[in-house]
């Protein structure tokens, strides 16, 4: 399946537009990952462990999205949107959400 943020697909004609398609994770941070990304921000660099996270939240909102669009049998997936928020108590929880427009190509 083919998933991009654009809205057209080089060398592709869009045939069929057949609707919205989201994919979306919810993920919680746990103590020892936040006491450990807490360090990292003291002594400065990158936070590997949060990173993890995002990336991981963010596969998983598109496979999501993508077997939402096969469920619609769709080719492909246009204009793909990604969003992330925080989200519980004392903002505990990431949330990342995938939205495209699935699509049959010729």
């Amino acid at each position: 399946m083919i998933t991009t943020t654009t809205n057209t697909i080089e060398g592709r004609q869009i045939r069929e537009y057949l609707g919205l398609v989201t994919g979306e994770a919810i993920m919680g941070a746990n103590v020892i990952r936040d006491f450990m990304a807490s360090l990292t921000d003291f002594v400065g660099g990158r936070s590997g462990t949060y990173e993890s996270k995002f990336a991981e939240a963010r596969e998983t909102a598109l496979q999501e999205l993508e077997e939402e669009a096969r469920r619609k049998n769709a080719d492909a997936v246009v204009g793909i949107d990604i969003d992330y928020e925080v989200l519980g108590a004392n903002n505990g929880m990431l949330m990342v959400t995938a939205t495209g427009t699935a699509v049959k190509i010729g």
